[in-house]
């Protein structure tokens, strides 16, 4: 199994545009901090084609590093099929800069996404026009092998609320990980980007796997509303934060099998910043700071 980071930051990217935080400030000057673009992975097993778990709005530039089989007509898709862990835009908004497709987009996700995208943001509806979307639902805690590849994969709850967009409602739409299998080589991987809760469950699926890709978003559970941004603390918004009793570093730093990375970092975080204490930190605790590029056999 082969792994590549696409994109290692929150919903924005690192720097975001609108932000003059002391990270996003960093990253524009080059001192200490890498930039970064917004969340995304690509897996393949040991062989078959790349999927994607997630398509985000940086997906052109992200998909320059993949090249489809030589073989496949001039316009081919490097990927074979998509999963999506949410329906959040972030997550989803790739998904029409793919709709140059030649052939139906193959996209995968739970029943309460589809409907997501189906109603509340239509990007399945204006795929209908284009290339169109074959739909693979995922469903909880069952294993489904991916077309062509060695890998299976199968998803769990990661908790979380709906998309801001559903006004309120589609109460039902949370997020989801995915722990990729290669048959062929055994590897285990488990890419979790939106955690909301770190239940026995969760960490014993993380406890199984030979390395996983973990929710960094926040540092602490009040860090955009101390910084005037938002008066949405971490919970609120679908993850738990890395510091303090219960968090996710603490979490972590207690598994012994797999190699923890950290991903879906928001640009508030101080773990950018490569000289900062709380970097210090993940490092003691046996964590790394995801990056895009970064690149995992399994």
């Amino acid at each position: 199994m082969r792994a590549r980071v696409l994109g290692s930051a929150a919903g924005g990217g690192f720097p975001q545009w609108n932000c003059r935080c002391p990270t996003c400030e960093a990253a524009r000057t080059g001192t200490s901090a890498l930039p970064r673009t917004q969340s995304s992975l690509a897996i393949r097993g040991a062989d078959g084609p790349w999927y994607l778990a997630n398509a985000s709005p940086d997906l052109r530039q992200q998909l320059e590093g993949l090249r489809p089989d030589p073989a496949h007509d001039v316009r081919a898709a490097p990927m074979a099929g998509i999963l999506l862990t949410d329906a959040e835009i972030d997550h989803t908004a790739g998904l029409l800069l793919a709709r140059e497709s030649s052939t139906a987009l193959q996209v995968y996700g739970s029943e309460a996404v589809r409907r997501a995208l189906a109603d509340g943001y239509p990007v399945l509806s204006v795929l209908d026009h284009y290339c169109g979307v074959e739909w693979h639902t995922l469903e909880p805690e069952r294993t489904l092998a991916l077309d062509g590849s060695a890998l299976e994969v199968e998803s769990f709850p990661a908790g979380g609320d709906a998309p801001r967009y559903l006004g309120g409602s589609g109460a039902d739409v949370e997020a989801i990980g995915l722990t990729f299998r290669d048959r062929v080589t055994g590897g285990v991987l488990t890419y979790v980007p939106g955690l909301a809760r770190l239940g026995d469950a969760v960490l014993e699926r993380l406890e199984a796997s030979d390395a996983v890709l973990v929710d960094g978003t926040f540092w602490t559970e009040r860090e955009l509303v101390d910084l005037g941004i938002s008066e949405r603390t971490a919970g609120q918004m679908g993850h738990v934060p890395l510091s303090g009793a219960g968090g996710t570093l603490e979490a972590l730093a207690e598994l012994k099998r797999p190699r923890k990375i950290l991903v879906h970092i928001n640009n508030t975080n101080p773990v950018l910043l490569e000289d900062s204490p709380e970097r210090q930190a993940v490092v003691r605790s046996g964590v790394e700071v995801g990056y895009d590029g970064l690149e995992l056999e399994l």
